[in-house]
């Protein structure tokens, strides 16, 4: 296809851009000059520096979020060794079969002031000895055990900060921060477990008095802060399909002792805010401290399905948004999807990379997307490494919808999934069906990954669908071998839009990412089905989930395989047809790559250089986080939290579980 300009979107020429409509717009705008001063910084000047090794006190250990550890004890050689060393069971979980709303808790541990630190689901935080597992104390912060904005309760844990030079025996000089289901964000001593009384209000922060706009329900705080020298960075969850107007996405920098708003970024602007919502920040964040920019992941405007109510542009919808950190203003973006149909949040903080392509030092940024693209752009200025192309896409039908005639597509790294042509039909599950795939598959329309939703028939086929390709945990990157690893999902399912009366007669009892959603003030409610068979086996061909090694000095392919099974009636399938996978992996300096994420409830580990299997173990549920590596008293530990995802599976969990080599 003929290569379009690219996108390339700067503070100065958003405004001038909100008016203009992505859909009747014949090329792609081209804005190649950033606004600040880090096009200036040399890639050389710009390099990150190498972790610590010992800690791991950010959500995805580093603000560069390379998940990567340079500690080497545990290696290639001698990983098959490993063992468990300590478990610790919360308590707080539930399978949804009481009152109390099923679980999903996705946090990784956080290790700083030589503790284990998580949030559960229950909202609680506890402080464990890193080396036993002994709990030093905890905290409740009686929250409402309630799902507002989502199916269930969920969690993906703490944030730490504290003072350049802690004070002993002052109170608060070391915080942990945890958020809950209504948005209050609370903080408390990371020594006693205390609340932080100048915090907020006794300790507590309510995110929703910032954030009126729409506003029909709390919002959700379930994602950490990132914490950025004294800056709280936090971003909100709100109630996805619900309603065409939602809450405008706001993302808030709050003083880290105080609680006190510093900033606020509003990605719709101001005279579309009123007629759509979200456009939010609900997953990790990454920073450059020697460009001084916070990089933030942007979902979809609202509502997900259906964008007649946005017909202007909405840059910095579903993209890669670059902020000044003490200003909260745009210095670049790029939008990964044009007039988003698809649900395809940007859902994964990107990982900041300094890589050598054709000899030259590149400081580069790669954006991981549901779509199963891997976007690799210059950091200092959001430039392409690689071409990435504008392309045609199909257009639709649906009542008062405007269409992007283009979508960006990179030219490297190839898509970790083929989203060219329909996914093949797995032929045991259309046999045991008795043909129910094959005739599920003609009545869905595919005409590519962005065919937009439809009326007719049965929908369109979405594949990769918005629980597909890479979710948020992200690409993890080896800083040395210049090595990127991810894990993808393999994920059809059908998209259908219903006129008001036709909806009206269809069953709503329904979960998160599969079932029934009105979309109220829209001229369609919408529905969102997995592709099975009447046994709940999946109609297309496995495999189901991968692991994927890129060798980022070229944008090829270094190894790819089939990770995880997915269990069906008590038994699974083999492994060579993967598993569904939700979290991510971290890598170490010895050559190894952990991770859970997989559907059968086991953690990993692979070796960097092929992908060979090297360990793996059984835990109480899926480890829907990525895990934490650290070092204390000499000796390299692996942490995971072994939780669930009762939306993918119906098995929950409260396990810490952490592993070592003997001794």
């Amino acid at each position: 296809m003929d290569k379009v300009k690219k996108h390339l979107f700067t503070a100065p020429v958003i405004c001038m851009l909100a008016g203009i409509s992505t859909a009747h717009a014949d090329t792609a705008y081209v804005v190649p000059t950033p606004l600040l001063a880090p096009s200036s910084i040399s890639a050389e000047d710009a390099r990150i520096p190498l972790p610590n090794g010992k800690e791991w006190d950010s959500f995805h250990g580093q603000l560069s979020s390379q998940k990567y550890s340079p500690l080497n004890q545990i290696n290639k050689d001698n990983v098959g060794k490993l063992t468990k060393v300590w478990q610790y069971f919360t308590g707080d979980m539930s399978d949804g079969t009481g009152k109390t709303p099923a679980t999903v808790w996705s946090a990784t541990p956080i290790f700083a002031n030589d503790t284990l630190y998580v949030g559960t689901p229950f909202y609680r935080i506890i402080a464990l000895e890193p080396e036993t597992g002994k709990e030093k104390w905890s905290y409740d912060t009686k929250s409402p055990l309630v799902a507002l904005t989502q199916p269930a309760l969920k969690s993906r844990g703490v944030a730490y900060w504290q003072e350049k030079n802690p004070q002993p025996g002052v109170a608060c000089q070391k915080v942990v921060y945890l958020g809950n289901m209504t948005a209050q964000l609370f903080a408390v001593d990371a020594d006693t477990g205390k609340p932080c009384e100048n915090f907020g209000k006794n300790g507590v922060v309510d995110i929703n008095q910032w954030n009126k706009l729409n506003a029909k329900w709390p919002l959700s705080v379930l994602q950490p802060p990132t914490v950025i020298g004294d800056k709280l960075i936090v971003g909100w969850a709100g109630k996805d399909w619900e309603y065409e107007v939602e809450s405008p996405g706001s993302l808030f920098a709050l003083n880290a002792r105080t609680g006190e708003l510093e900033w606020e970024f509003k990605p719709i602007p101001d005279d579309e805010a009123g007629n759509t919502g979200t456009a939010n920040i609900w997953t990790a964040m990454s920073y450059d401290a020697a460009l001084g920019l916070l990089y933030i992941p942007v979902s979809s405007p609202s509502p997900n399905y259906w964008g007649g109510n946005r017909p202007k542009a909405i840059p910095l919808g579903t993209s890669t948004t670059a902020l000044d950190i003490n200003t909260g203003k745009v210095v670049w973006s790029r939008q990964w999807v044009h007039h988003d149909l698809w649900d395809y949040d940007i859902n994964s903080a990107p990982t900041l990379m300094d890589i050598t392509v054709d000899g030259k030092p590149v400081a580069a940024l790669v954006q991981a997307t549901k779509m199963g693209f891997l976007f690799t752009v210059d950091r200092r200025t959001g430039e392409d490494v690689w071409p990435i192309e504008e392309r045609p896409v199909p257009k639709g039908d649906a009542e008062g919808e405007v269409y992007s005639p283009t979508q960006p597509f990179p030219t490297k790294p190839a898509p970790l999934l083929d989203q060219s042509k329909k996914p093949a039909i797995w032929k045991i599950a259309d046999i045991v069906g008795l043909g129910q795939c094959s005739k599920m598959w003609d009545g869905l329309e595919y005409n590519g990954m962005y065919s937009p939703p439809s009326t007719k028939g049965n929908g369109v086929l979405a594949y990769p669908d918005s629980a597909g390709g890479v979710q948020w945990g992200g690409v993890a990157f080896d800083p040395v071998s210049q090595v990127a690893v991810v894990n993808t999902s393999h994920i059809v399912q059908m998209i259908k839009l219903w006129d008001r009366a036709s909806y009206d007669k269809q069953p709503k009892d329904s979960g998160n990412e599969n079932g029934f959603y009105p979309q109220i003030g829209a001229p369609y409610g919408m529905s969102l089905l997995n592709a099975q068979n009447w046994a709940g086996m999946p109609c297309w061909a496995p495999p189901f989930g991968e692991i994927v090694a890129i060798d980022m000095h070229t944008g090829d392919v270094k190894w790819r395989r089939p990770m995880g099974a997915v269990q069906q009636y008590g038994w699974y399938m083999p492994e060579s047809m993967g598993s569904p996978t939700i979290g991510g992996p971290a890598i170490t300096a010895g050559g190894v790559v952990f991770i859970g994420a997989s559907m059968d409830a086991k953690v990993r580990a692979y070796s960097l250089d092929d992908g060979k299997e090297l360990w793996s173990d059984n835990v109480m549920a899926p480890a829907v986080a990525n895990p934490a590596v650290y070092e204390y008293k000499g000796r390299q530990y692996v942490a995971f939290v072994a939780g669930g995802n009762s939306i993918m599976k119906d098995q929950v969990g409260d396990q810490v579980v952490v592993y070592a080599l003997p001794k």
